[in-house]
């Protein structure tokens, strides 16, 4: 199941991105074989994936994410990411809608708990834990998975 979702966020990085086919294909690589993602590569990649931003440059995403307040004051662009940033990242970049906390208050604890609540992540999971790529491309993946699954048909409203 885990590869199934794997090939999916390859498939649809493939045809969704704005960068040529080589340029996704290397960042995949490169993200599978990172340990530990920096908040610069996790803004890089899910602010594409969201269409929300698009360009190459990781410290531009990183200064973008910064300033519409999607990452931890705290957060510094080459350090490992933290899941409960990055949720808080996908929350806002995917405009998921939350529950009542997440709603007041819209910081990476209330983030963390409404990914998990939404099975966007799961398993042994803990908000402090830092993210590998392969999990980034996971979730990005059940989040596509999941936009696409309940996506409005063209014409339809």
């Amino acid at each position: 199941m885990k590869i199934k979702h794997l090939l999916t966020v390859i498939l649809i990085c493939f045809v969704c991105a704005n960068l040529p086919a080589q340029s996704a294909a290397a960042e995949i690589e490169i993200l599978l074989g990172t340990n530990a993602v920096t908040y610069a590569q996790a803004a890089r990649f899910i602010l594409e994936a969201s269409d929300v931003f698009t360009t190459a440059d990781q410290n531009e995403a990183f200064r973008f994410a910064m300033e519409k307040n999607w990452l931890p004051k705290n957060a510094q662009a080459d350090n490992a990411a933290r899941l409960d940033a990055v949720c808080l990242l996908f929350m806002q970049s995917f405009e998921i809608n939350g529950g009542i906390f997440y709603s007041l208050f819209k910081n990476s604890r209330y983030a963390f708990r409404e990914m998990v609540y939404k099975n966007f992540i799961y398993g042994r999971i803990d908000p402090a834990m830092n993210v590998t790529g392969e999990r980034l491309l996971f979730y990005t993946g059940n989040i596509l998975a999941h936009n696409e699954k309940h996506a409005t048909p063209a014409g339809e409203n």
